[in-house]
């Protein structure tokens, strides 16, 4: 599997080089934005891990730039922690968010999270709440009849709480099936998520009747129309 990591840190790209490549990855690296798009065009990589903070062009003008063409995962591995460059890097299309500094092993986990592709069977049901449908056969949900696009980490997210609907979900449960790994940590990712699920498909984001958060505890998704 070919990871293309974009970041201008030569001694951090140097480390994911040695790192990812002891683990079976096929590495290609840039250091800057424009590098990066041109890269991954030439190569078509099947992830890309990618720092926000580049000459030329920025990560996120980098992430739209890529979705214009590919739905390669990308993981955003940057310093900045603040909620607003989450929200923004995952609005332009990022699948998932790493923060400087991380586990090797927490990166490695999201990396198998993102690439795996669990087998569903024929007849699979389908979910339904208000105009939305969740169909878990064809890993696609629509709303008012269109197609709505969601991330991996997204459908990963929504899926789970589709299989169990009007269940309590807890924040650890979730951690677990979405990224395989005790190890990961709840760092307000999956609020992150939550609110882009919400603006995805909540009639009223700001007061959801659906997408349902349990104070301390975890998620609930309710058909109830």
């Amino acid at each position: 599997m070919k990871i293309l990591v974009a970041d201008d840190d030569p001694q951090l790209v140097r480390a994911l080089r040695i790192t990812l490549a002891a683990h079976g990855y096929d590495v290609i690296a840039a250091a800057d934005g424009a590098a990066a798009v041109a890269l991954a065009a030439q190569s078509h990589p099947d992830i890309v891990l990618l720092d926000l903070g580049m000459p030329r062009l920025d990560g996120v003008q980098v992430i739209e730039a890529l979705r214009g063409w590919t739905s390669a995962p990308i993981i955003v591995v940057s310093g900045r922690t603040g909620s607003a460059d989450k929200v923004e890097a995952l609005d332009a299309g990022a699948d998932d968010y790493v923060t400087k500094p991380f586990q090797i092993d927490e990166l490695l986990a999201r990396l198998r999270a993102l690439t795996r592709r669990a087998v569903t069977g024929p007849g699979e049901p389908a979910v339904s709440f208000a105009d939305v449908t969740i169909d878990l056969a064809t890993k696609s949900v629509t709303r008012d009849g269109a197609r709505v696009h969601l991330t991996p980490t997204e459908w990963r997210m929504l899926e789970f709480l589709a299989r169990n609907p009007g269940a309590l979900v807890t924040r650890q449960t979730l951690l677990k099936e979405i990224w395989a790994s005790d190890q990961v940590s709840d760092s307000g990712y999956l609020r992150l998520y939550m609110s882009q699920l919400r603006k995805k498909l909540e009639t009223d984001p700001a007061h959801p009747r659906h997408l349902l958060t349990e104070s301390g505890m975890g998620y609930r998704l309710v058909l109830a129309p």
